[in-house]
């Protein structure tokens, strides 16, 4: 199912959007070169498998380096400034296949494409904000491109790199670390065809429960999938498309647990916390407050509803929400051996209806298994290894990006 030209579609078409052209212009400037540090200088390799044109830019909304400004980077290793009159778009120019990081950096992306990708700087009064692509605006002048990032940070001389699925899967990427000592970290990413392949995937998914996970593919005008979105950002497109979706398998749960005793391992020195159903809250000993039933855009993102931590929260009411909406998501807690969290491996995930279907997916077509498909993926059994996607060094030779494919 290489091409979708059928109208209706499964998926969800947006608006091919020609791109404006040239190098960043009228927004930076290029002063301030007496602030690059070169003992914080990091080297990126680009190792490309499209045979389309690539763009990339990399952006920081904290560079340590200059008083927390806003920061482009040329791919030629000068660094590019917001200019005092912000406003308008910018299109940063083609990739080299070595770029250089000249100063230390928190919050940094970058981000590529297939064609030329736009920005926007907003004065906010206090100050000038990027306007980085948008996932659930269709209007986005990059709706028609297929666009990715990796995040990273690098201060200190400390290398934090990721790429994570939670918000969507766009263009492929994958990341290779390379330590002074020889030694090399990875996170593969995804297989080159998983776009469509877990489009297809999902246009099954619709077919068997009747709920929209399909129309979460967004396809360009030709019908090609260049995006998924995840349920969370899906929300925002259809509030009601998965509204209902979670209230059966809550019930049980709550019916469950009101009889006999979840046990979440919190993996701290507060060690096993006991939990049981009183009333309409999961109440957890020791845990400064309860948590109501989820939504299914509660258990989507993790961090609103019952799983949202706020100021005062305890030690214990940190560890149980990541635990508890992981086993949400994976559809665990109804599961022999479900009444301990976390305790079943990743063969138990997502195995009974209803359950995460992105994530799912996402990690039949992950190579090596990692890379976040929701907020908390990093929750595992203890002795199981971390499936974050995050690679980290102090002493950091080279970080090269694979972008299109994941590395032979």
């Amino acid at each position: 199912m290489q091409n979708h030209p059928s109208i209706p579609s499964p998926f969800m078409r947006v608006a091919a959007v020609t791109a404006v052209a040239g190098e960043l212009s009228g927004l930076f400037s290029a002063s301030g070169s007496a602030c690059l540090a070169g003992s914080s200088s990091l080297s990126f390799s680009l190792s490309s498998s499209l045979s389309s044109s690539l763009s990339s830019s990399l952006s920081s909304s904290l560079s340590s380096s200059l008083g927390l400004q806003m920061v482009f980077l040329w791919t030629r290793g000068s660094l590019a400034y917001q200019a005092d009159d912000a406003g308008g778009t910018t299109t940063p120019p083609p990739p080299q296949k070595i770029i250089t990081l000249p100063i230390s950096m928190s919050s940094g992306r970058i981000y590529f494409s297939e064609g030329a990708m736009s920005f926007y700087m907003m004065s906010i009064g206090t100050g000038d904000c990027l306007v980085q692509p948008s996932l659930t605006n269709l209007q986005d002048a990059n709706v028609g491109l297929k666009w990715g990032f990796v995040e990273f940070t690098y201060t200190g001389g400390i290398i934090y790199a990721n790429i994570s699925y939670v918000d969507f899967v766009g263009m492929i990427l994958g990341i290779l670390l390379t330590v002074t000592d020889g030694t090399t970290q990875s996170a593969a990413g995804l297989q080159a065809d998983s776009v469509i392949n877990i489009c297809n995937d999902l246009v099954m998914q619709t077919g068997a429960d009747g709920y929209p996970w399909s129309s979460m593919c967004l396809a360009n005008t030709t019908g090609t999938p260049i995006r998924v979105l995840s349920p969370g950002n899906f929300y925002y497109l259809n509030a009601d498309a998965f509204a209902k979706y979670w209230h059966s398998y809550v019930d049980q749960v709550w019916a469950q647990y009101t009889t006999s005793i979840l046990t979440i391992n919190t993996q701290t020195d507060y060690r096993d916390v006991s939990c049981t159903v009183s009333g309409d809250e999961l109440i957890c000993n020791g845990d400064n407050r309860g948590y109501a039933k989820p939504s299914a855009n509660d258990i989507w993102g993790c961090n609103t509803g019952p799983f949202a931590i706020m100021d005062g929260d305890n030690a214990i009411h940190k560890a149980v929400v990541p635990r508890l909406c992981a086993a949400f998501a994976r559809s665990t807690l109804l599961l022999d051996g479900g009444n301990v969290q976390p305790s079943l491996n990743s063969a138990s995930y997502y195995t009974i209806d209803p359950t995460n279907h992105y994530s799912r997916v996402i990690h039949k077509y992950e190579v090596d298994g990692k890379g976040y498909a929701f907020p908390y993926d990093d929750v595992n059994p203890d002795g199981n290894e971390n499936a974050s996607g995050i690679v980290s060094s102090g002493n950091v030779a080279n970080l090269t990006i694979y972008i299109g494919a994941p590395p032979s």
